[in-house]
């Protein structure tokens, strides 16, 4: 009886799959069943080495399934687990580095006003430097005024160097305390900021510690009152 390609590719891999038990048996053996580049399934006592990265499944005597070999990962799979895994760490770095900070948050302060005298104390060592580099650009504002003042009465005659010179650094000076307000008007800002969020936080964390507490009594609660019952 003669049969078409197919249904003798069919006959091979049935007769091939019946005869793995016999097989497992026989050979008293870890038999590994794995798969070619082809599709075709194989039987053996080992893993050739061209089919080892590829996966196998490991068989007991009668032929059965016991465990399964995963193939070797590809380039790209160990990419993506290494960039996994460098997430992963990166997030347990940033969790416990906002626990540190939560410890410390809690040891600074005992209760919320504590952050309130912090952060006007804070503030006010500023506005302090603010006030003193305004009266200061007061005092340049009155010195240059009068300098112009000066150089406009001399008409058409030539300035003095001098003039110039003082005309210039009171220039200088006024841009600079103009900087100097600027940059502690930002810090101020960013002062506030900050004392704000940690104050948002002491309650986040106050208010997590209250329920947590409640939790637990509720549970101790329910605990006795069980004990009770079964006396």
């Amino acid at each position: 009886m003669k049969y078409g390609r197919q249904t003798r590719i069919a006959l091979t891999a049935f007769a091939v799959a019946m005869a793995a038990p016999a097989v497992c048996t026989a050979a008293g053996t870890t038999t590994y069943k794995w798969i070619d580049d082809q599709g075709v399934v194989h039987y053996g006592d080992k893993i050739p080495p061209e089919a080892v990265n590829k996966g196998a499944t490991v068989l007991d005597k009668q032929g059965r399934p016991t465990k399964k070999i995963e193939p070797a990962p590809t380039p790209e799979q160990l990419k993506a687990k290494a960039a996994a895994d460098e997430e992963q760490r990166a997030q347990a770095r940033a969790t416990e580095e906002q626990a540190r900070k939560d410890r410390a948050l809690m040891q600074s302060y005992t209760n919320e006003a504590e952050i309130d005298v912090a952060k006007n104390r804070a503030i006010s060592t500023l506005d302090a430097q603010i006030k003193s580099a305004q009266a200061y650009s007061a005092d340049l504002t009155r010195r240059q005024q009068a300098l112009q003042k000066r150089k406009a009465s001399l008409g058409d005659q030539a300035v003095p160097i001098d003039l110039e010179r003082d005309l210039n650094n009171v220039d200088v000076e006024l841009a600079r305390e103009a900087t100097l307000i600027k940059q502690r008007q930002e810090e101020i800002a960013a002062v506030s900021a900050k004392y704000d969020g940690e104050k948002k936080r002491w309650q986040e964390i106050k208010a997590n510690q209250q329920r947590s507490a409640a939790a637990g009594a509720t549970v101790t609660t329910k605990t006795s009152a069980a004990a009770d019952t079964k006396k």
